[in-house]
């Protein structure tokens, strides 16, 4: 397990998309070999995001050999409806680079059968060949996706109903009205997850920080369901300093001190395709 600890968020947020441009560009993606790529919402990504979009705009990187499974949808939400996921994907990320909308895969929280489009997400995902890279956030509660606490570390994508915590987070972008919030989503499970070769999760700001504690100090727990990926071969912890407060002095100091090495994992490769 790697902890890289930037110093603000806009340091975090430009690491994670050197490390996710470098992933694509040694893949070598083509029309026979698709890279895929696992994606979070939320105000976490957002600063990843926007540097993806920057390395697309200046020609270092391309998305049209890129497949992307995106962790959760709510349930009951319009498709577009401005705080749907679905929406989120596009307005912040897809509609800005070369990707195909075919290659883009959201949970649809409409559908009549709601298990079947879940089981249907997993198919898609072992016929893309599994995820090469999964990304994601946290909330304060440690849940990753909408793996509230108490899931089950091996879960499968399925309809979860939301914690309250997790309801009264997500109220402001539904004008503070709890009333509006969806109180159901499709997610993705912590064992889908657990199945990506890689797997990077955004941490940042002092409210993240007894999560990111639970999540490298202490124990495997379902009812911090980020820390599952203690017991993942390669698990990628991005944060800020404001997450790292509640960690000792001697594991901030640990992991600091191996940065000159992890720094070298975001260099610019020696050469990067350009548009025509």
């Amino acid at each position: 397990m790697k902890l890289i600890i930037l110093n603000d968020y806009d340091q975090a947020s430009e690491w994670a998309a050197k490390y996710i441009r470098n992933k694509i560009l040694q893949f070598s993606p083509g029309p026979n070999k698709y890279f895929t790529l696992g994606l979070p919402t939320g105000s976490t990504p957002l600063g990843c995001y926007k540097k993806l979009i920057e390395y697309y705009k200046n020609g270092d990187l391309s998305f049209q050999y890129v497949k992307t499974f995106n962790m959760d949808e709510y349930v009951g939400l319009p498709r577009d409806h401005p705080e749907s996921y679905h929406s989120f994907m596009w307005n912040n990320f897809f509609k800005h680079i070369d990707i195909k909308a075919e290659n883009t895969h959201i949970l649809d929280g409409n559908t009549a059968d709601l298990q079947a489009e879940c089981d249907s997400f997993e198919k898609k995902i072992t016929a893309a060949g599994g995820i090469q890279l999964f990304v994601g956030g946290i909330g304060p509660d440690g849940h990753i996706a909408f793996n509230e606490p108490g899931s089950s570390l091996v879960s499968r994508t399925r309809v979860k109903t939301l914690a309250k915590d997790t309801i009264m987070a997500n109220a402001r972008f539904f004008d503070g009205d709890l009333s509006k919030v969806p109180t159901m989503a499709l997610t993705v499970g912590v064992g889908t997850v657990m199945d990506a070769k890689e797997v990077m999760i955004l941490i940042t700001g002092a409210h993240k920080a007894f999560a990111l504690y639970k999540a490298i100090e202490e124990g495997v727990n379902h009812m911090w369901t980020v820390s599952a990926f203690q017991q993942h071969p390669q698990t990628i912890f991005v944060c800020d300093e404001d997450a790292t407060l509640e960690l000792r002095v001697k594991t901030v100091k640990y992991f600091k001190g191996m940065m000159h090495v992890h720094n070298k994992l975001v260099e610019s490769p020696p050469s990067e395709p350009k548009k025509n």
